[in-house]
């Protein structure tokens, strides 16, 4: 058996730094949605309102992830990076030293704008990491996606119970300043380089596009009704920009974001794997935290503490899988992970309100590794189908797919378990309606799956070297 190519130390060093502030930015978004009931009681404010706390966010992050690649080419990646980390740093004592909701929520968008660090720090690693490394690489830096999840609504209920609500926020002020430090001293110094400014009816149409459908499925069963108008006029515009936006593209000899990258085969079935992917995985996160605490009646710290064993399966199957990628295909991978989750999603089809906590931590495990064998292959495919000059824009297209993915399956079984909840007065009931939920999650992980057959069909149809050139677009290095 060959030897692992060891990881360079530049691509250590700059693992440290992106993996600390991915880490504290996905921990934060956790802590806060576990703590919008008691934000609502000591600000004086409906949930309604709280509500924006997570609107704001999501809707600022929409608007910079497009510009992300423009701006770290413009700019310098490191000096994007580390500003960003340094605005969430501000924006999060910002929020702790707030008096009022509406000044919290202007805060809140200020971190979302911060958000950029995610795809920027993936950008920079992805480049230089290098086609070999990528399978490791994405294990390492999928770990903020695998323990943000489990140990937030436990630092969050703890936070909550000792020392209140401000200190949800104030946690990330000295874990910035390390990072922001770590990185002065630990990424080298880079320069931007001069690219042209963004045709702006461009820019219009991916950013409005992308704010406008992140509102629309943002709102889908906010008021108790499946499509509200608000959700229906934003996932309409959203659709329309984003036509526009593609159409513009296409025309332009230098895009913003070059969608050119889906004429590869391979890249294009990846990408659509990985949206269906973000379906499957951030879609069905909230079901089992919330049948925990609904039907089972487990404070926020025994939530989190039973929420381990799905995070111990997405990290073993993430480590099997950067192993089994390079033997057998990525494609192939995928598939067998998808299939996975679907038959260990059967068992949570007959939940009760006195169901054994083995049986469900058995089978979490069990579901964990086919999400963790489902999520970083597809990935890694799709970084690897990229030419390493193109790697922001397939960043910027791939972090956009897999969040609009999560976003549409986070509304489908929210919209599914208020439906099931209304009415449901005892604990038998309200387990019966969080089993008929796991069967809207077994629906989205079968439709999840079909992505990963054509994903390994068209692996296996098309065979080639990694970071093989897709199109003769050329595209300005990234600083």
């Amino acid at each position: 058996m060959s030897t692992p190519t060891p990881f360079t130390p530049a691509l250590r060093r700059l693992l440290v730094v992106t993996t600390i502030s991915m880490f504290m930015a996905l921990l934060d978004s956790t802590i806060v949605n576990v703590a919008l009931r008691d934000l609502s009681t000591s600000l004086h404010a409906d949930l309604p309102t709280i509500q924006w706390l997570v609107t704001a966010y999501l809707l600022a992050m929409a608007a910079m992830i497009p510009v992300s690649a423009w701006l770290a080419t413009r700019l310098g990646a490191r000096r994007v990076l580390l500003f960003s980390i340094g605005l969430f740093t501000a924006a999060s004592l910002a929020c702790g030293l707030s008096d009022t909701v509406g000044w919290l929520i202007v805060f809140r968008s200020v971190q979302g704008v911060a958000g950029i660090a995610v795809p920027v720090g993936s950008m920079m690693v992805m480049r230089e990491a290098g086609a070999a490394l990528i399978p490791r690489v994405m294990t390492v830096t999928s770990v903020p996606i695998v323990l943000a999840p489990v140990f937030g609504p436990t630092i969050g209920g703890l936070l909550l119970d000792s020392v209140g609500w401000r200190w949800i926020f104030l946690v990330n002020v000295p874990v910035g300043i390390i990072d922001v430090l770590l990185g002065f001293w630990l990424i080298p110094r880079g320069d931007g380089h001069p690219v042209p400014r963004p045709d702006l009816p461009e820019l219009f149409g991916i950013v409005g596009g992308s704010v406008a459908l992140t509102y629309g499925l943002a709102e889908i069963g906010r008021d108790g009704t499946i499509l509200p108008f608000r959700a229906v006029a934003g996932l309409v515009l959203g659709v329309l920009l984003f036509a526009a936006f593609v159409r513009l593209s296409l025309r332009s000899a230098k895009p913003l974001m070059d969608i050119r990258l889906f004429a590869d085969r391979i890249y294009s079935a990846a990408s659509i794997t990985n949206f269906a992917v973000g379906a499957l995985v951030f879609g069905a996160i909230i079901v089992m935290p919330l049948y925990f605490q609904v039907v089972r009646g487990q404070d926020a710290v025994s939530t989190g503490l039973l929420l381990i064993p799905q995070g111990v399966g997405v990290a073993v199957g993430m480590q099997v899988a950067s192993r089994l990628v390079d033997r057998i295909g990525g494609g192939v991978v995928c598939l067998a992970g998808a299939v996975l989750c679907l038959v260990s999603t059967v068992p949570f089809l007959l939940l009760t309100d006195h169901t054994s906590y083995w049986l469900i931590g058995a089978s979490m495990v069990v579901r964990g590794i086919g999400i963790g064998g489902t999520m970083m292959p597809a990935m890694a495919v799709a970084y690897r189908a990229i030419p390493k000059e193109r790697v922001q824009d397939g960043t910027v297209q791939l972090n956009i797919g897999q969040r609009i993915g999560g976003s549409i399956g986070t509304a489908v079984l929210t919209v599914v378990l208020q439906r099931q909840l209304n009415g449901a007065t005892t604990p038998a009931e309200q387990a019966a309606g969080f089993g008929h939920a796991f069967a809207w999650v077994l629906a989205i992980t079968a439709l999840a799956t079909a992505p990963a057959v054509l994903l390994a069909w068209t692996e296996r149809r098309a065979p080639r070297g990694p970071g093989a050139p897709v199109a003769p677009v050329q595209a300005p290095e990234l600083a």
